[in-house]
């Protein structure tokens, strides 16, 4: 195959990337604007006008941790480059169709599983298993976590976190404000700006660096860069891609998040919004790629058990639990099977 057409699928594969750094910011915009409109602290123009601003200064100012982690998580490079681009391409397909299947049914699923899932998926019809980097040798031998296995203790980890932590702020505010005047819900409101703009940027800075790390990967099996790293204009494009994704909102998810798991006041929205900061942030700088969907939706489970458990909709918090399993295994199938798809198609093009 001649440089020309390696070239073009490595372009492909970057765009196709964009377009899925453009849904997740679409499909996450709920996880972090449902509480904050839900609590009435902002109206929906002024929460996407300021999640925006910090949504694109995140990937900027957050360095590439994450972005080295995803970029990593297979191992293609031994393949021929229309191969390993077209298994590129298939995976981010399996990512974007899940993003949008359940944005449509309004299930804040995980972003973060789909794009594993999908590129795993892929990765696995295609090539075989042992293509994928699981981490489990590194782990048991060198007590180090790297590969799928980084991934998923990550996203495993987050919203465990996020449910505890939550309920402990909750508990510390709630006893702080004890014998306060009902105007304290004013400082919450208020508070709520700077706790929305630190969650935008801890999203901004995780989420648009898992774009970042596969669209490295495709400069390397196109041969634009002799090593793995992240380019500036990379850097700088995913931030644009996920903040527009952003503007343009998931409100279908916005119920879910801000009405759908627990009746958020003031307090409330800035306990798990600040939660919810902290945990993605801190996984940030350690490289660990969480779901923004995972912590936002825990956070607000702890801060609802801590106030009043009963009032907590476990049911809800349980059809969002069932979507976080299924997407790994379902964004796995789709990117399996349109990588099956594109095979025979390309076979049947070559017989002719």
């Amino acid at each position: 195959m001649d440089n020309s057409t390696v070239m073009m699928m490595m372009w492909i594969a970057i765009i196709v990337v964009l377009i899925f750094d453009f849904t997740n910011g679409f499909h996450d915009a709920s996880n972090i604007t449902g509480s904050i409109i839900a609590s009435r602290a902002m109206t929906p123009i002024q929460a996407a006008i300021l999640t925006g601003v910090f949504h694109f200064i995140g990937p900027l100012l957050g360095g590439t941790a994450v972005a080295d982690t995803i970029g990593k998580f297979v191992n293609i490079k031994d393949l021929n480059a229309n191969m390993s681009l077209m298994i590129l391409l298939c995976g981010i397909f399996g990512s974007i169709f899940w993003n949008l299947f359940t944005w449509w049914f309004g299930l804040p699923s995980s972003s973060s599983h789909a794009l594993v899932g999908g590129i795993a998926g892929a990765v696995i019809f295609a090539a075989g298993s042992d293509h994928v980097m699981w981490g489990w040798e590194a782990l048991v031998t060198k007590g180090k976590l790297t590969g799928v296995m980084k991934v998923l203790l990550s996203l495993f980890v987050s919203p465990i976190l996020g449910f505890w932590l939550a309920w402990i702020f909750q508990k510390i505010a709630r006893r702080l404000v004890a014998n306060a005047k009902p105007r304290v819900d004013k400082f919450f409101k208020w508070s709520q700006w700077g706790s929305a703009a630190a969650l935008s940027f801890s999203h901004g800075t995780n989420d648009a660096q898992k774009s970042m790390g596969i669209i490295a990967l495709a400069l390397l099996l196109g041969g634009e860069i002799d090593k793995f790293h992240i380019p500036f204009w990379v850097i700088l494009t995913c931030a644009i891609f996920i903040t527009a994704g952003n503007s343009m909102g998931g409100w279908r998810i916005v119920r879910t998040v801000g009405f759908g798991i627990f009746r958020v006041r003031p307090i409330h929205s800035f306990n798990a919004q600040l939660t919810a900061a902290a945990v993605i942030f801190g996984a940030a700088n350690m490289g660990a790629p969480v779901s923004t969907t995972h912590v936002a939706s825990s956070s607000i489970m702890g801060v609802g058990t801590a106030e009043q458990p009963k009032a907590v909709k476990w049911r809800k918090g349980k059809e969002i639990f069932a979507t976080w399993i299924l997407t790994i295994p379902g964004s796995g199938l789709v990117g399996g099977l349109t990588y099956m798809l594109a095979d025979m198609i390309t076979h049947v093009s070559g017989a002719r």
